[in-house]
């Protein structure tokens, strides 16, 4: 009896969680199939399939990489460079400072670690304006730059996975590397970065579909007419006069997040992997 009632609530609990996963796919599936419809289609009927007179093909994607006054690869360009730098920059940083505080047992360790930890509750609207007039001070208002505010921003998550694991890390291989003539720094790379590998690429994921997806940062910090990521490119997305062709808007938003899809998709595994391996050791 245990084990048939087991059966039947694992069955109530695959299906709701599979209608779930439906409800998340669905507006991804209705931008695929509206890429591919005319723009007077979707303006009559945004649900329906496309048939033999609504249905056009790559054409959208075609004319969502021309389309607006702002070329789509340009944004797209940014977009990689301000995701990829920002990503490498939390990685290295953050993994260095996790190793110290979880090595040196001293206030000043405690005290930062908190203060990464404090970061991580505290609402980004509420230092959006003061970090506006913070970038423009310091010339941090260029996609060269903003990596450096992604740091600041990303640090608490990064620091909490990677100080998890690296407590559960044992000391006496470091010692060891010590005993053969390691410094701090050959003892970092050789030694403490291949056994991070797990809690590194699942904090890179996560960082990297953070700064990817991001709109409100890059459009408070970066002059929009000179420098526009992919999200804000998508808003500022219009033709002459002001007209929105939705064919190749959802065409160009397709382009945006099929990306980072496939990332997600193939590293879903290490996600998992990393994220348990820090919150439960230590």
């Amino acid at each position: 009896m245990k084990v048939k009632k087991y059966s039947t609530a694992s069955t109530i609990l695959t299906i709701a969680f599979a209608l779930v996963c439906v409800l998340w796919i669905l507006p991804i599936v209705e931008v695929i199939i509206n890429s591919l419809k005319t723009n007077d289609a979707i303006n009559t009927s945004v649900f329906a399939l496309p048939n033999s007179n609504t249905f056009v093909g790559l054409s959208n994607y075609v004319k969502g990489l021309s389309f607006g006054n702002y070329p789509f690869l340009k944004s797209a360009f940014y977009s990689v460079f301000i995701s990829v730098v920002s990503t490498v920059l939390i990685l290295l940083c953050c993994s260095m400072a996790a190793w110290y505080i979880a090595r040196v047992d001293s206030a000043f360790a405690r005290f930062f670690y908190y203060l990464c930890l404090f970061s991580m509750i505290v609402p980004f609207q509420m230092v959006m304006f003061t970090l506006t007039s913070t970038a423009d001070n310091l010339k941090l208002n260029t996609p060269w730059t903003i990596p450096v505010i992604y740091l600041g921003f990303g640090a608490g998550l990064a620091i909490f996975m990677f100080v998890g694991f690296v407590k559960g890390m044992p000391l006496a291989i470091e010692e060891a590397a010590a005993i053969d003539g390691c410094g701090p720094v050959r003892t970092f790379f050789n030694v403490v970065i291949p056994m991070l590998k797990p809690t590194m690429i699942s904090v890179g994921i996560l960082e990297l579909m953070w700064v990817w997806n991001d709109y409100l940062l890059p459009y408070l910090v970066l002059d929009i007419t000179k420098y526009r990521t992919i999200p804000i490119h998508v808003q500022y997305l219009k033709g002459s006069y002001g007209t929105v062709d939705l064919g190749a808007t959802m065409a160009v938003i397709m382009m945006a997040i099929l990306p980072i899809i496939i990332v997600y998709l193939f590293c879903q595994k290490y996600i998992i992997k990393g994220v348990a391996a820090g919150a439960v050791k230590g």
